[in-house]
């Protein structure tokens, strides 16, 4: 499946400016421990010990994972915030980025 980067990197912004995702290490974090997070996304340059933490912390909250093509660069030309781990807090936003993601 080949997956549309611009396609996700429009959600991804359309979910920053309803306020339903969590950018970087620490919000992201919080979110999953808080039982926000309805999906996680690894940018392709996180670091392994990023990927790591983030695996262990997904698996932990039962939260879907998914490592994408987009680069923490990518993500700030669509979002505004630079980030390698972002969190989906909203059902719906989540359910439409798994369906773009293998």
């Amino acid at each position: 499946m080949t997956v549309d980067n611009g396609q996700l990197l429009s959600l991804l912004g359309l979910c920053r400016a309803a306020s339903l995702c969590s950018f970087g290490h620490g919000a992201a974090k919080s979110s999953l421990r808080e039982g926000k997070a309805r999906l996680c996304l690894l940018c392709a340059d996180a670091s392994p010990r990023l990927a790591e933490e983030f695996q262990f912390l997904a698996e932990s909250a039962a939260v879907p994972l998914r490592n994408i093509a987009a680069t923490s660069l990518d993500i700030k030309h669509a979002t505004q915030y630079k980030a390698a781990v972002i969190t989906i807090n909203d059902k719906g936003f989540a359910h439409k980025i798994l369906a773009l993601t293998p």
